[in-house]
């Protein structure tokens, strides 16, 4: 394996480690990504906003690109299909406090790439390009690319647009090791992003399937890549992406929390997430969360379902000790 590096330059950002959150979509909201940035990550990724969206103030969609504004590496990532939009965008998020941008050119979902968005553009790599370079060209801070190997197996040209991408100013490209007709069917491909690594000389980081240190330390010597990024291995375990890059790059080892700890974390998160988002909508997106946590922690079904399904804030905290002292028990 290449030798590691423990930060890696995106523009003119020194980011360290090189091990970041992915864009979840009703996952990485501002209180996950707080959590996620309180244990150690190299930056994280917002969910994806829709640019003309949010422009355009429809309800739900600025807020999913709440920044925090005492949060470092943050980034936020911006879908769509037109360079006035997308410009526009990226300049609302600049302004917000912003300190990456990140262009998705990678979400297979047919709502998305019906929209000509997304994974979509891989197959009209030009208008691809004149979106990249609106960005671009409309902010000060670095943007970066999110995309996969290709449309499908017949058409991989994720080098190719990687190469084109570094030239109009892109400064780091993230590549999930698919094809957008693949989704998440199968394995990521990781051995294949290293064509890409191949291409260009801005960093590159690679994605999919990757979940703890043994997968990602995998992925770095298949794909030749900088860093990693981790999406699903963070669910229920925020302190997942710093305790990878303590294995992989030799930074500080994050304090994993135990007993009461765990207990007073899950309640905090949850908590967050209903200011965030207010008592109902907050105690709905909350719940998959909640279930992560319980997921490790041996919960009964009774006591899941009754936390699953209460609509009293109050009672879930009430509970959610019991749900985890197996976890207590176990880590104590």
């Amino acid at each position: 394996m290449q030798t590691l590096k423990s930060e890696i330059k995106i523009g003119s950002l020194t980011v360290s480690p090189p091990v970041a959150l992915a864009p979840l979509a009703g996952i990485t909201d501002l209180p996950f990504r707080q959590l996620v940035s309180s244990f150690g990550a190299g930056w994280v990724v917002s969910e994806m906003v829709a640019s003309q969206e949010m422009v355009q103030a429809k309800p739900g969609v600025r807020e999913r690109a709440e920044l925090g504004f005492d949060q470092s590496g943050t980034s936020v990532q911006i879908a769509g299909r037109e360079g006035k939009w997308m410009a526009e965008a990226a300049r609302m998020i600049e302004a917000n406090g912003a300190a990456l941008i990140d262009i998705n050119m990678g979400c297979p979902a047919k709502k998305v790439t019906n929209g000509y968005s997304g994974s979509a553009l891989l197959k009209t790599p030009d208008h691809a390009l004149s979106l990249i370079e609106a960005v671009v060209q409309a902010v000060d801070i670095p943007v970066t690319l999110k995309t996969r190997l290709g449309w499908d197996h017949d058409f991989l040209n994720a080098a190719d647009v990687a190469k084109r991408a570094e030239d109009a100013g892109i400064q780091l490209v993230t590549i999930h090791g698919r094809t957008r007709c693949q989704f998440y069917k199968g394995s990521a491909d990781w051995a294949a992003i290293r064509a890409i690594k191949e291409a260009v000389s801005i960093p590159v980081i690679a994605n999919g399937d990757i979940v703890d240190a043994t997968t990602a330390k995998e992925a770095l010597i298949q794909s030749g890549a900088d860093g990693v990024m981790i999406g699903r291995g963070a669910q229920g375990k925020p302190w997942m992406i710093a305790q990878v890059a303590a294995e992989l790059f030799g930074t500080p080892a994050p304090e994993l929390p135990k007993g009461k700890e765990l207990i007073a974390m899950v309640c905090d998160h949850y908590e967050a997430m209903l200011r965030f988002y207010g008592e109902e909508l907050g105690g709905k997106v909350s719940r998959k969360h909640l279930g992560w946590y319980m997921d490790d922690a041996n919960t009964s079904p009774a006591l899941r379902k009754a936390i699953l399904t209460s609509r009293s804030s109050k009672e879930v905290l009430r509970m959610l000790p019991d749900a985890l002292t197996y976890e207590t028990e176990v880590a104590a």
